[in-house]
This record gives C-alpha cells, sequence and structure tokens, in this order.
C-alpha cells in the first residue's frame, strides 16, 4: 500500500519531479564518466612507468635497485634461479618475465657522444613485459636474426644523429676491469613520452651485452608483468618470503614511491568531486520533498487524523525518496555507462593542444580517455542512494510532526 501511493505521490507534480529527477541522473552520470577518465589517466601513468620499463614487480640482489652495482648480479643457470624461473611460471597472476643486464656507458656515432642506459634483454620474453615494442616510429624491434641489434630512444637519436640500419659505438667498464667497447646495429627508434628515458636508454640483446661486459650467463634482475597491477604488492611479499633475505623483491609501488602518492591523491580527489556533484544534487532533493511536503500538509493531516501512525507517515516520504533515488540511480548508471564506453573506445585527442605530461615518474597522455572500473559506478549509485534518503529526513520528520487539528483547520 505505501508503495503505491509513494509512486501516486511522486508523479502528483510530475514536473518538479522531473527536474529533480534529471538533475540528479545528470550529476551522477557526469561523476561516473569524470571518474571513469581519471582512472585512464592514472592507468596511462602506471602503464608509462610499469610496462614500458620497470614491470610490475623485480628481483634482484638486495641493493642492486639503490646502488646499480656492476658485480651485483647472479647466475642465470645455476639450480636456485632455474628453481626461481620455475617457481614464477607457475604463478597465475605472472603474464611475462624477462631477466635483464644493465650497462652504463657512452654511445658515439660520428662527431657526437652521449652517456646511456643499455638494458641487455631477450626481445621476444622482454615483449611479454613492456610495450616498447609497440612504441616504434622508425625501423623493426629486433627479432634475434643477429646479437648486434637493438633499439634506441628517440631523443638520445636524434642527439646522436643516428637512423635505423646505422651503427653506434658503444664503450662501458667490464667486469674483469677492461674497457669493452664493440659496435651497436640500430634496427628501430622507440618514443616513450618520458623524455628522461627517450633520452638515455637503449635496448640491446643480452648475449651481446654479456660478451662485452665479460659476464657470462648472469642477469642484474627479473622483470615481471602481473595480470592485476595494484594487487602486485601481495605477490612481491609471497615472493620475497619464499627468496629470503639475500634477494629483493620490489613492486611497482616501492620502486615508485611517486605513484603511491598519486594514488592516495587520485582518491582524495574522487571524493572531493563526489561531495561537490552530491550536494547540490541533496538540495534538489530536500527542496522537492520540503515543498512536496508543504503542499500536502492538509491530506497529511487527515492521514493522521484517521489513525496513520506518525512513524508511518515519517516512512512514506523517506520511502518516495528512496523510489526516486533508485529510479536516478538505474538511469545514470545506464547514461553513465554509455559516456565511459564511448570515451573509453573512442575518447577524444587533445594531441594538437598540449604535449604529454610527465609527472611522478608516468606520462599522462595528451588524450581523454576513459577505463571501466567497478568503484566508478558503485560509489556514485551507494552516494546517490543516501544522499537522497538523507535529504528527505528532514521533510519526513516534519510531515511526522504535524497536528491534525491545527492543519485541518488551516492554522
Amino acid at each position: 500500500m505505501l508503495i503505491k501511493l509513494a509512486f501516486f505521490n511522486l508523479w502528483r507534480n510530475s514536473r518538479r519531479t522531473l527536474l529533480t529527477l534529471s538533475a540528479m541522473v545528470i550529476s551522477a552520470a557526469m561523476l561516473i564518466l569524470a571518474l571513469g577518465i581519471f582512472s585512464g589517466m592514472f592507468a596511462d601513468m602506471l602503464a608509462s612507468t610499469t610496462e614500458q620499463y620497470h614491470g610490475h614487480i623485480v628481483i634482484s640482489k638486495k641493493g642492486y635497485q639503490d646502488k646499480r652495482d656492476l658485480y651485483l648480479h647472479f647466475p642465470v643457470t645455476a639450480e636456485p634461479t632455474q628453481k626461481l624461473m620455475q617457481t614464477l611460471k607457475q604463478q597465475t597472476q605472472v603474464r611475462g618475465i624477462s631477466t635483464r643486464l644493465r650497462s652504463f656507458g657512452l654511445l658515439s656515432h660520428g662527431n657526437e657522444s652521449r652517456p646511456a642506459e643499455l638494458l641487455g634483454v631477450e626481445f621476444a620474453a622482454e615483449a611479454d613485459v613492456t610495450t616498447l615494442r609497440h612504441k616504434l616510429i622508425a625501423g623493426h624491434y629486433p627479432d634475434g636474426s643477429r646479437r648486434d641489434e637493438g633499439i634506441i630512444g628517440s631523443t638520445l637519436a636524434r642527439r646522436l644523429n643516428i637512423q635505423p640500419g646505422q651503427q653506434l659505438v658503444f664503450v662501458t667498464q667490464a667486469a674483469d676491469g677492461s674497457i669493452g667497447n664493440d659496435l651497436l646495429h640500430v634496427s628501430g627508434i622507440f618514443t616513450s613520452g618520458d623524455q628522461l628515458r627517450d633520452g638515455s636508454l637503449v635496448l640491446v640483446d643480452q648475449c651481446w651485452l654479456r660478451e662485452l661486459m665479460v659476464l657470462p650467463d648472469v642477469v642484474h634482475e627479473i622483470a615481471l608483468r602481473v595480470e592485476q597491477p595494484l594487487l602486485a604488492a601481495d605477490l612481491a611479499t609471497q615472493l620475497q618470503t619464499r627468496l629470503g633475505p639475500n634477494y629483493e623483491v620490489l613492486d611497482w609501488g616501492k620502486l615508485l614511491p611517486q605513484m603511491q602518492e598519486v594514488i592516495a591523491s587520485y582518491d582524495v580527489s574522487r571524493m572531493i568531486l563526489v561531495l561537490i556533484l552530491y550536494s547540490a544534487a541533496g538540495l534538489g532533493v530536500l527542496n522537492t520533498f520540503y515543498m512536496s511536503v508543504m503542499e500536502r500538509s492538509h491530506e497529511f493531516g487527515i492521514l493522521l487524523a484517521t489513525g496513520m501512525p506518525p512513524a508511518q507517515l515519517r516512512r512514506l516520504v523517506l520511502l518516495e525518496s528512496l523510489i526516486l533515488g533508485l529510479i536516478a540511480t538505474c538511469c545514470a548508471l545506464v547514461l553513465g555507462g554509455a559516456l565511459t564506453l564511448y570515451m573509453e573506445q573512442v575518447g577524444i585527442d587533445l594531441s594538437d593542444s598540449i604535449s604529454a605530461v610527465t609527472y611522478a615518474g608516468g606520462t599522462i597522455a595528451p588524450r581523454l580517455r576513459a577505463v571501466h572500473e567497478w568503484g566508478n559506478y558503485w560509489l556514485p549509485a551507494v552516494c546517490l542512494l543516501a544522499v537522497s534518503l538523507l535529504a528527505s529526513y528532514l521533510p519526513a520528520r516534519r510531515a511526522s510532526k504535524l497536528q491534525p487539528v491545527d492543519v485541518i483547520r488551516g492554522l
């Protein structure tokens, strides 16, 4: 009975109800879209740092990530390392495993010389961890047909005036104290959007770099790509327990503490946006139901006079608000989901107006795109229902406090 009465009361003044409903739907849908775009920006930043260089989890000898010591390595063919690799392959969360050898030295071409970081990888395995093969702007990704091939960052290539197909001279310190030098054939040029990485990083064949550095069958680190990057810390903790204190297992949050601050600021920004939008929506609901109670004071007085308990009258007004909130929530989820889907598949390209922005170690691409996350839907939905009920509480309380005799008399 109360439900039928609540529906009837809502549509007695359909214009006011529709205006309030429209305000609630638009505010919630825009919030869902805004949160989706924020998630897209965060996903781009996280991908630019983890999926183009670091990986989601990095395993190395303890202290290597801080010191980059040439001699803090471990043998890749030794039994403990082989067992570790088998353990990693059995992890259902792990989607890619790449061993790496790192060297720092000097690259030269013609009369130009620049400092550079050479990352020795197995190109096929590295493609499962990072996405630099998709960032090539010239040349091709090495296929393993020759060992002296590598890909170079676009900024570094421009400074050295190098093109795919040409050769560089690389000079570095070898592990036996000698000076290692060799020719490197440039097969491709990549651009990651990070100026520091594009200006210093070169990916080369791991076997070629081992011979140059006189470090046979060793690696400096193992990089992992996982299914859910936000859960990488849990897997890193499990692996650290298995490996013991001689190894260091760092997830992207520890490798890039600035990104943790980005996550915290994202959560704060999301709550601020919710408060701003729903404050306006709450005032609209409050106005609608307060005016409704004022208009129906005579009706409420008759209901109270005929025996309706004040608590039931209060529930009637709250039920009207709940129904309005449920209708608005369903419409907002459909509209917000459609807008988010459009921004996910199409997006808005802003590259003509702005350039990529580097912040906290990550790069925000000059485009707007959205990402579907459950939190971007349930948070606006729950908050909208809560605002609807809270905003109607005062009108409902006022209705239950009416004195039947005074109302009927028109006092």
